[in-house]
């Protein structure tokens, strides 16, 4: 079982930047992908960003070109960069992991951007 700890998360204006990070328990060596999903109230969960073990990337169209995903293997961390921040990337920021048969969320981290 992989813990996912996230922290980084607050409140922020808009045009602003947040780095939210995720530690794992264990070597994310082992994970096949990690990344970012986000809830914003009474809205489904989406994908934000991911990254598989051998550095492959995907964003979510509304994120491209303000987020960046990156991750440090000796840390066993994986960061999201968010940059010119908006009201609407309000949300619950979720790490994610997952390895074949199993996946693995963290608690959660609030992000509020202000107008």
């Amino acid at each position: 079982q992989v813990q996912l700890v996230e922290s980084g998360g607050g409140l922020v204006q808009a045009g602003g930047s947040l780095r939210l990070s995720c530690a794992a328990s264990e070597s994310i060596f082992s994970l096949s992908v990690m990344g970012w999903y986000r809830q914003a109230p009474g809205k489904q969960r989406e994908m934000v960003a991911t990254c598989t073990s051998g550095g492959r990337t995907n964003y979510a169209d509304s994120v491209k070109g303000r987020f960046t995903i990156s991750k440090d293997d000796a840390k066993n961390t994986v960061y999201l960069q968010m940059d010119s921040l908006k009201p609407e990337d309000t949300a619950v920021y979720y790490c994610y992991a997952a390895r074949p048969m199993s996946i693995y969320w963290g608690q959660g981290t609030q992000v509020t951007v202000s107008s």
